[in-house]
């Protein structure tokens, strides 16, 4: 079965060595964060105002999938507000007593970054409420009739929470953040930008065609552009005189198994065995995963939302349908049986993901 962060393409963090090298290619500054330039502007816009005034900024909120440059976001902010940085996550902190713990101890100015805020345990989340409204906490001490709520006041601090999941954020805490931004995909000049910027941090030698190809195999997503950068990279070393020409790029990205639309070898088996086992749908998820050799979840999680983005699977209630951009992209036919064969496909027909029929 496939590990999620074995694969090439995905934006997940990677190993301790490959979160060192993407530290070293975070830009320090908001004018050297390429893209999301409405979210660049407003924050720019929330962090002077609070500088000129001389007080702590509004909290900030950073939604958006993993690998669009929320953690670096969060950096930037620290280093333009000249504070440090206290670095956590929602499943880290797992009482209450934690998070009192963390924000007894943060300095006043100081900045902190709850990544996965989401997923913070119900207690500490109801002390976050308090915390980031009246910069206060209650320390319960004792149990049952006995206990005893001590109030410790906090320094004055700004927090930043990153969030894929922005729809299970309660509303009381979202309604919490001054400031609330959505981080977009990356558009593939954006990333060849990207590319081009890393390659030289990296002190290799690529083509503009061969940053191109990278960036347009990068799923819109800057993380995974610098991890194909980099394995683009070794197979110009190993296999050429290191520097990476537009022919080097394509051959290092197919031996990666990753092709023209950023498809991996999962992403091609769900679709290959939704067409040829299945006539294209539609089929249950658990089917189609089984057929693949890997758990519902996976497919679920995994591979279907690049596909769905890509217009290339649609999720309906009847099940997974192939849409004729999957067939094309194969090379296959739709069978005569097809409710997709010689039709063109209105996804706005399609609604709903509520498919687990064989389940």
């Amino acid at each position: 079965m496939t590990d999620p962060n074995d694969r090439l393409v995905s934006a997940d963090a990677d190993g301790p060595e490959e979160q060192v090298i993407e530290a070293a290619l975070r830009p320090k500054k908001l004018d050297d964060f390429i893209g999301q330039e409405r979210v660049r502007e407003q924050l720019s816009l929330v962090l002077h105002s609070a500088l000129q005034r001389g007080r702590t900024p509004d909290h900030v909120l950073l939604s958006g999938g993993p690998g669009l440059g929320k953690t670096t976001l969060a950096m930037i902010i620290a280093a333009e507000l000249g504070q440090p940085l206290r670095i956590s996550s929602g499943p880290a902190i797992e009482r209450a007593g934690d998070l009192a713990a963390v924000l007894s101890t943060l300095a006043e100015g100081e900045v902190l970054f709850l990544d996965e805020i989401h997923r913070l345990a119900r207690p500490a989340e109801e002390m976050l409420y308090m915390a980031m409204e009246d910069f206060r906490v209650d320390v319960v001490v004792g149990k049952g009739p006995g206990a005893t709520a001590i109030p410790l006041d906090i320094a004055p601090f700004t927090l930043v929470g990153a969030t894929t999941r922005a729809g299970m954020l309660p509303g009381p805490l979202r309604d919490r953040f001054g400031f609330v931004a959505h981080m977009d995909f990356y558009e593939p000049a954006e990333l060849e930008v990207i590319v081009r910027r890393s390659a030289r941090l990296l002190d290799v030698e690529i083509a503009g065609d061969a940053a191109a190809e990278v960036a347009g195999r990068s799923r819109g997503t800057p993380r995974i552009a610098n991890r194909l950068l980099r394995r683009v990279r070794d197979y110009a070393e190993v296999r050429a005189d290191g520097a990476v020409t537009h022919e080097l790029a394509r051959a290092a990205l197919t031996l990666y198994e990753v092709d023209e639309r950023g498809l991996d070898r999962l992403d091609r088996a769900v679709l290959a065995s939704l067409m040829r086992k299945f006539g294209g749908g539609p089929v249950g998820l658990s089917t189609l995963a089984v057929s693949v050799g890997e758990e519902p979840e996976t497919v679920e999680v995994v591979a279907e939302p690049f596909l769905v983005r890509q217009g290339l699977l649609a999720r309906t209630p009847r099940g997974r349908i192939a849409t004729p951009a999957a067939w094309a992209h194969l090379g296959l036919a739709p069978p005569p049986s097809s409710p997709m064969a010689g039709t063109l496909f209105d996804t706005d027909s399609l609604t709903g993901d509520s498919d687990r029929p064989d389940q």
